[in-house]
């Protein structure tokens, strides 16, 4: 089978990375399935040599990916604190009160918009889990449950309620189809509207390891450079950047229509940067995957000799990233005891394909392990903060990326 970029539709031949199979990184599994066989795709990443687009073909349809989905992101107090300082900047920016409109695509049970409603600006979610969106309808944020492209905006557009800003954290990287999802923004946007997005940067995924950030329900990453030209060929002229900390590192790009406004200099900037790391020549995306297969090694090492020196190991977080480093390194139960989750959702099941059962946080005083190895490493802070009474039994805190480390 033939593959083509889905921006440019130019063949794809050149690999990025080669995770071998793993299972969709949310499936969870339930005690009842646990005699039944899993269904593995493989996680087998491609580069765009005209775009640079790095993308994964589509293993499942979305509808079987997020119709009925497992993260909320009201779990982690430091994404909600991102989430509103994020209101409050919007608000002053833009301008923003009773009278704008605020749309939000995935907005999942409702973490970000309740602080727009809290400051009484007209608020809509469109997300397409039902079960979560049912939890964002409950603290009062309006909720369309399907997915959003140009079907949708139309829709919006029709009914008199396009956005005056119009955002998505984490969601590009979900979308299968680039280009009708981006032409949804344009149409869904009012002239002189704003759209922001979030993602991953693909240069600090690069520069930091992150393969674990890889799995089925991320068809895309994108560099600022590729971004850019994707929203500019879908009538969208992205016209500022933020770096961010979040996830890893992330951006924060600030698009409006064509033609509204000029391209801050920190748009420039950054490009320039880009270049500078080699994000327009083919062979810095060819290279990536010796790195990863290095530090799988390192990875494997340092689990085995644990276990070796009779060290019990437990894991913290239950992410869709601990689950792709977890499958791509062959790491089971034999290696990690059990991990834990404050996510009353995910507790009580199974990780997918290692099959390591989730617990609640207090498994960890229950048990004493020797070290708490952090899945969700971009919320190590946090994490360690929370649980810092490991100390107590002289247990220590690890993390796999960007490198293995022993952190107390």
């Amino acid at each position: 089978m033939s593959l083509v970029c889905r921006f440019c539709d130019e063949p794809l031949s050149h690999l990025f990375v080669d995770l071998g199979m793993s299972p969709l990184s949310n499936a969870y599994v339930r005690p009842d399935q646990l005699d039944r066989m899993e269904s593995f795709y493989p996680l087998t990443v491609y580069v765009c040599e005209h775009c640079f687009l790095v993308q994964l073909p589509a293993a499942e349809a979305p509808e079987n990916i997020f119709s009925e989905y497992a993260y909320f992101s009201s779990y982690s107090e430091s994404w909600l604190k991102h989430a509103q300082r994020y209101c409050a900047k919007m608000i002053d920016r833009l301008g923003l009160g009773p009278a704008t409109q605020v749309i939000e695509i995935a907005s999942n049970d409702g973490y970000l918009l309740q602080y727009f409603l809290q400051a009484r600006i007209p608020v809509l979610g469109i997300e397409p889990a039902a079960n979560i969106a049912g939890v964002a309808r409950e603290k009062g944020v309006e909720t369309l449950v399907r997915f959003f492209g140009v079907a949708t905006a139309n829709e919006l557009a029709s009914e008199g309620r396009r956005a005056d800003l119009l955002l998505g954290n984490n969601v590009l990287a979900h979308v299968p189809d680039i280009n009708d999802f981006v032409q949804g923004l344009r149409i869904a946007l009012k002239p002189g509207g704003t759209v922001t997005m979030e993602f991953q940067h693909l240069m600090r995924l690069m520069a930091g390891n992150q393969f674990d950030t890889i799995y089925h329900e991320h068809f895309s990453y994108f560099s600022l450079l590729t971004v850019r030209q994707i929203f500019a060929a879908n009538g969208l002229e992205i016209v500022d950047v933020e770096e961010l900390p979040t996830h890893g590192g992330s951006l924060r790009i600030y698009a409006k229509h064509k033609g509204e406004a000029t391209p801050a200099s920190a748009v420039v900037e950054l490009e320039r940067r880009e270049r500078e790391h080699g994000l327009d020549r083919l062979i810095t995306y060819t290279s990536f995957g010796d790195r990863v297969h290095e530090l799988k090694r390192a990875i494997l090492k340092f689990l085995i000799a644990a276990k070796e020196d009779g060290k019990h190991v437990a894991g913290y977080g239950a992410p869709a990233k601990g689950n792709t480093l977890l499958n791509y390194c062959g790491i089971r139960s034999d290696l990690i005891d059990y991990t834990v989750d404050r996510s009353p959702h995910k507790q009580g099941l199974f990780l997918p394909g290692t099959r390591i059962p989730i617990h609640a946080p207090s498994r960890i005083a229950e048990t004493r392990p020797d070290y708490v190895l952090i899945l969700p490493w971009n919320l190590r802070d946090e994490i360690m903060e929370q649980m810092n009474h490991i100390s107590e039994w002289g247990g220590r805190f690890a993390v796999l990326i960007p490198r293995v480390e022993v952190l107390n």
